[in-house]
């Protein structure tokens, strides 16, 4: 289950986030594809757990947006992860028209457990 961290800047019209939480499961899913853990295409609740931030005042990004994609290592998923993010930030600037996107794929050694 990759968990998505989505900090967008106040300026990112609403329209865009709505149709960022509704494309990024599926294009979250196809980046962490992988023969220990397939994508089979029918996305069940909590498959991917999507968390939208918005930019504070605090905050020292300039991007637009900046998703960060956290999921499980597998050596599969490691030998090409710079492809894979590459792919989701092209997705992702597809879909939103949005100039300035970062997506970060972080693949730590983990475990999930779910009711």
């Amino acid at each position: 289950m990759p968990l998505v961290e989505i900090n967008y800047a106040p300026h990112v019209p609403h329209a865009v986030l709505e149709d960022l939480a509704s494309m990024l499961p599926h294009a979250v899913s196809l980046a962490v594809a992988c023969p220990e853990e397939p994508y089979d295409g029918d996305l069940q609740p909590g498959d991917v757990d999507l968390r939208f931030h918005a930019r504070g005042p605090f905050d020292s990004t300039g991007m637009d947006l900046v998703v960060e994609v956290r999921s499980k290592y597998f050596e599969s998923r490691v030998v090409n992860r710079q492809a894979r993010a590459d792919d989701l930030c092209e997705a992702i600037v597809a879909a939103t028209g949005l100039a300035d996107v970062g997506v970060y794929l972080s693949l730590p050694v983990a475990a999930w457990a779910q009711t």
